[in-house]
């Protein structure tokens, strides 16, 4: 039984291992993310054994009890499973986001005994009760909502969306693949994750060079980089400033500055598209590459901007420039976008009647 597991996971057991060096050597994450992801390549190893153990069990005949019991311990890891990626790889996400799974999983205990999700027959086949594909849609719905924050949180470039497609590749089959092969599926789920989740690690250990380390927008070094690329579509620049940042350092602690940071930098991005780009250059700056875009579509930013960070007890100030002629720089319009940025940092404070060296 063991040697078979292992000719049938040894996919999964190398990448596993892979993917455990790969947390130790690179260093570059916190330690409580790294800490998550070895629990999480924990627990998909953990699914293998139980998912081996079932169709092992399942091919020699009898032990429903003991199967249906692997079942159920099958159908409430998968959502859980998610439920952990999506932990590990957001700082922010909450435990809450584990109530769901573990719903589904009380609910899949009681089913043991009544049926009401899956049962065996005497004959070992499975069936279906009433909520038979309940475990699906939870881990469908737990999918897209990984996809789905995966996105929202990214840069909006096409380095950041391949991987998180595939990864949502992966999820689907996972999903769709067993109805379609039955079991030989099945047992190859795990092995089809934790691929998944390697390939999306290399990818963001590949960004992570490009990235601010605290709040996850692009950084000065990628700002110089995409700044080469087809300048001449650079149409515009938006230069951002957070206000009072200083004074929330002195008065709440740097923790409560550094929350800051990433709250008015997720208001950054989340009104971004794909022609835009938001890249953190000092310590509460920011500018915003714009592709293409005429004034009218820069000046409807800004107050997309100027909303959504209103919705925030914090403030910002904002300049922009517009590229006037071919001739004109990145350099040129950062000149002046700067200005124009401290210009309305000049009349925020003097409007609200404060010392600027406070700020």
């Amino acid at each position: 039984m063991f040697i078979e597991y292992i000719i049938q996971n040894w996919a999964l057991i190398l990448i596993a291992v892979a993917f455990a060096v790969s947390l130790k050597i690179t260093g570059l994450q916190d330690r409580g993310s790294v800490g998550r992801m070895y629990i999480l390549i924990a627990g998909v190893f953990l699914l293998s054994v139980v998912v081996f153990t079932e169709f092992y069990l399942a091919d020699i005949g009898g032990f429903l009890m003991l199967r249906t019991v692997l079942m159920a311990v099958r159908y409430s890891a998968t959502p859980l499973i998610v439920a952990m990626i999506l932990f590990a790889l957001r700082k922010k996400m909450k435990w809450s986001v584990f109530i769901p799974a573990l719903l589904l999983t009380v609910i899949n205990i009681i089913s043991v005994f009544t049926g009401i999700v899956f049962s065996l027959a005497d004959d070992g086949t499975l069936r279906r009760g009433f909520l038979g594909y309940l475990p699906y849609i939870v881990a469908g719905l737990y999918g897209a909502a990984l996809i789905y924050i995966l996105y929202r949180n990214s840069n909006r470039l096409y380095t950041e969306i391949i991987p998180i497609v595939f990864l949502g590749f992966a999820f689907a089959s996972g999903l769709i693949l067993p109805f379609v092969f039955g079991k030989s599926f099945s047992q190859i789920f795990c092995s089809t994750i934790m691929i998944a989740l390697f390939v999306y690690y290399v990818f963001s250990i590949h960004q992570l060079s490009k990235k601010d380390p605290l709040t996850g927008v692009l950084n000065l070094q990628a700002f110089y980089d995409d700044s080469m690329i087809s300048p001449e579509e650079i149409s515009a620049l938006i230069s951002l400033d957070m206000n009072g940042l200083k004074k929330i350092n002195d008065t709440s602690g740097h923790a409560a500055g550094d929350e800051a940071l990433m709250t008015i930098a997720d208001c950054y991005r989340d009104v971004l598209d794909g022609s835009q780009a938001v890249y953190r250059i000092g310590g509460d700056e920011f500018v915003i590459l714009c592709r293409q875009m005429t004034q009218e579509d820069v000046t409807g930013l800004i107050r997309r901007i100027r909303e959504r960070v209103a919705e925030t007890k914090y403030s910002c100030s904002v300049g922009y420039s517009c590229r006037k002629s071919r001739d004109t720089s990145v350099s040129d319009m950062l000149r002046e976008s700067d200005a124009d940025m401290y210009a309305d940092k000049a009349k925020y404070y003097s409007d609200a009647r404060m010392d600027r060296r406070k700020r």
